[in-house]
């Protein structure tokens, strides 16, 4: 008689990876078992996870983990833009108030590109923070 993972694998066999993580994802989110269990479940799901290369991971893991990608691109092209106009303004203007490079870390994405782009005409820096 077989026991644990190796059932698992068996029982497994010719399924999609997808398929397999949903029906975990299901089974953990209807269902509390006994600590015993759930200790026995997870070294099951470790060992399948090793003889096939494959983390254990639902859908809700991946949408947060891409939802979290996306965020930090988001961020880091805002400070991006943040940095090249306050080079620019410094360039343009001179040393920049506090209150200016303040008012450059609270903008919004949009409002950094419509100031970056009125920088090309802007006879003055409160002129550039127009709208």
């Amino acid at each position: 008689m077989r026991g644990g993972a190796a059932d698992a694998a068996i029982q497994f066999q010719g399924w999609e990876r997808q398929r397999i993580l949903d029906l975990f994802a299901v089974l953990d989110w209807m269902m509390r078992l006994p600590e015993g269990l759930e200790d026995k479940l997870w070294q099951d799901i470790e060992q399948i996870e090793g003889e096939r290369k494959m983390p254990y991971v639902t859908s809700v893991e991946r949408r947060a983990t891409e939802r979290g990608i996306q965020q930090g691109i988001q961020q880091g092209i805002q400070q991006g833009e943040e940095k090249v106009l306050e080079r620019l303004l410094t360039r343009r203007f001179g040393p920049l108030s506090e209150a200016t490079r303040q008012r450059l870390r609270s903008a919004t994405l949009e409002q950094l590109e419509r100031w970056t782009d009125n920088i090309l005409d802007a006879a003055t820096l409160e002129n550039v923070f127009k709208d």
